[in-house]
């Protein structure tokens, strides 16, 4: 008698994978995925706080899962793997507004935005309004994020959900829409593929939006059901409000801001240094691919699981990488400020970047934000390193700006 796993080769495949495959001997293609389905069902665990009358969502803790689960328990929650300079109270900040900028662009680029990386990272850093809607919906996006961390203690409400909704349109979305649900009397929004317009998501009626809502955020601060593991709560979370798509836009980024919020109340400290939204941009189509494999496949939170467990490890590597890179620059930097005893470790930080980007413009704003200090505290920073002669100062009107100069490296070599 032929036995039939939920996966093939440990890959939880949806049909539409199967399809394409080669059924094992004696079994046809839709026996083959009948058989997936009922193993599937066996170990199916349900989301709690639905009502019985919806369509529940469930998951798998198949061994992707399990294993993935098991990795970022030890880098996401631990402090043992942590590189050095994220635990430095000295230096921690530094990382966590990177991660907090890279999240705030990318989930914008998710849904549109057209500015640059560069011109964005300046607008925040140097605290100016943006010039277009995309700036816009960076900036909207970053202070969310800075506002999820404010809140990840609270319980998830109403309060939080909508307020976050405003801040994330404020300035790209008509006012009357901005901060709260769709209503019976709207035109109900649905998903659709960008490429050709095609349909690909139905949201539950706009009549049910307060009623989901509740059981929502029943399943998000743990009210209800057995043990839930924090990051499945956490993607869950993220796919639920997707799902039901209770505004008229800005559903995505609302979804990936409270994936944050309930990892950091979890304690999953150290995704605040990630950007999840950096690795989806990367491939739009695989994360869409995700949900829309959950959402056919009777909302099996499965696909989607391991779909952003992979994403998180991705940005696990990408952030250590990025962290390594910093460090060999402070080294090198701090090699030739050797001389220099009197100079702090923010100003260690800025030379190495001033070292990499040459001719590149600093204010005591972009000083500020960038490490988390007083205007005050920018301030002597860079005027001391203009006195130094390691910055150039230039006014530009009322605003002092400080450019690395393109001879820095001599300019150390002879301190």
């Amino acid at each position: 008698m032929l036995r039939v796993g939920s996966s093939d080769q440990g890959r939880y495949l949806a049909w539409d994978e199967v399809r394409h495959r080669q059924s094992p001997e004696g079994l046809t293609v839709e026996q083959w995925w009948t058989g997936m389905r009922l193993a599937r069902d066996q170990v199916a665990r349900q989301i709690p706080s639905e009502p019985a009358r919806w369509r529940p969502f469930t998951y798998s803790l198949v061994d992707p899962v399990l294993e993935k689960l098991h990795l970022m328990d030890q880098q996401a929650a631990g402090r043992l793997s942590a590189p050095a300079p994220i635990l430095d109270p000295s230096t921690r900040d530094r990382y966590a507004i990177n991660g907090l900028i890279e999240e705030a662009i990318a989930s914008s680029q998710i849904e549109g935005a057209v500015a640059t990386r560069a011109a964005a990272r300046e607008m925040i850093r140097q605290g100016r309004k943006p010039r277009d809607e995309s700036e816009q919906m960076i900036l909207n996006n970053f202070a969310a994020i800075r506002y999820i961390a404010e809140v990840r203690s609270a319980d998830l409400s109403d309060e939080i959900v909508l307020t976050l909704h405003r801040m994330l349109t404020e300035g790209t979305l008509e006012e009357s829409f901005a901060g709260r649900f769709q209503l019976p009397s709207d035109e109900r929004v649905v998903v659709t593929d960008v490429r050709d317009g095609t349909v690909v998501h139905i949201p539950p009626p706009a009549a049910e939006i307060p009623e989901r809502m509740e059981a929502m955020y029943r399943f998000a601060n743990g009210v209800e059901g057995g043990f839930v593991h924090p990051l499945v709560r956490a993607i869950g979370l993220h796919y639920w409000l997707a799902h039901d798509h209770p505004f008229f836009d800005g559903n995505g980024r609302t979804a990936r801001a409270l994936f944050y919020w309930a990892a950091l109340r979890a304690g999953y400290w150290l995704t605040e240094f990630v950007s999840i939204s950096r690795v989806i941009v990367r491939a739009p189509v695989r994360y869409g691919r995700a949900f829309v494999y959950s959402e056919t496949d009777r909302n099996d939170l499965t696909y989607f699981l391991i779909h952003q467990l992979e994403v998180l490890e991705e940005a696990f590597a990408g952030v250590w990488g990025y962290v390594e890179e910093k460090q060999r620059e402070i080294l090198a930097a701090e090699r030739l400020l050797r001389s220099l005893p009197s100079v702090n470790h923010r100003q260690r930080a800025l030379i190495g970047h001033a070292l990499r980007k040459r001719g590149f413009r600093y204010t005591f704003q972009s000083h500020a934000t960038s490490h988390g200090v007083t205007r005050q505290t920018a301030r002597s920073d860079l005027l001391a390193l203009a006195k130094l002669g390691l910055l150039d100062a230039t006014r530009q009107g009322r605003r002092v700006e400080f450019i690395a100069p393109d001879d820095l490296n001599e300019r150390l070599q002879q301190r």
